[in-house]
């Protein structure tokens, strides 16, 4: 077809071009549209390499789904693994170990992410890669030899009564107040607290039982 096309247009300039004009035409258009085809190549690749990691990264959030997993940590889960696949280009089964370390450094230099978030993405790419693994998808995980990220802990600090008095005098109505008094004594997560159901509390023995991470049960006091 490219044969085809560069004859026919060395065809139409007989009447205004000599002949090493016409050999010096033919030799451009040639390269020309050599270069666009491998460029048209190289894009469908791209295109279908992109299509094949989407359907599989479909199956492990739906996999995922099913265990059990919150909408937050889906969402997580896919955002992450998406971004990672986008960036290094490649058919899942050639995403060596190799590939992972360079794409977490570079994330890491590149963004303003701490070591913790780091740790996080590892271990949601090690997920995903031991999924594949136990799919079959591929015979083993890349992650496998990407150790835990080391992260500086910190002791958080806790509010002194001072701050608390403070935060109590910013409470305009007993509503407010008594939300801050919750947490205050519970020690349970915001998100706890906005789950958290009349039906819940025990009025009686002074506790509650709200719903944690991994949609777990604890009673609190």
């Amino acid at each position: 077809m490219r044969e085809l096309f560069v004859e026919k247009v060395i065809d139409t300039t007989g009447e205004f071009l000599d002949n090493n004009q016409r050999i010096k035409l033919k030799e451009i258009l040639t390269e020309i549209c050599l270069n666009y085809h491998i460029e048209i190549l190289e894009q469908n690749k791209k295109q279908e390499i992109q299509k094949n990691n989407e359907e599989i990264l479909k199956k492990f959030i739906s996999s995922k789904e099913i265990e059990g997993c919150s909408v937050r940590t889906l969402k997580y889960y896919k955002d992450n693994i998406t971004k990672m696949l986008d960036t290094v280009n490649l058919p899942i089964n050639e995403i060596t170990t190799e590939t992972l370390r360079n794409y977490l450094s570079n994330y890491k230099n590149n963004s303003t992410a701490g070591m913790v978030t780091i740790d996080n993405i590892r271990r949601t790419l090690s997920s995903f890669f031991a999924w594949l693994e136990n799919e079959d998808y591929i015979v083993k995980s890349p992650v496998r030899r990407i150790h835990k990220v080391k992260a500086t802990k910190k002791v958080k600090e806790t509010l002194t009564d001072e701050n608390l008095e403070k935060l109590r005098d910013t409470c305009s109505n007993v509503r407010d107040l008594a939300i801050l008094e919750l947490l205050i004594s519970t020690g349970m997560r915001v998100g706890e607290l906005t789950r958290l159901n009349i039906s819940d509390m025990n009025f009686q023995e002074r506790s509650c039982i709200v719903l944690g991470k991994g949609n777990s049960e604890r009673e609190v006091y």
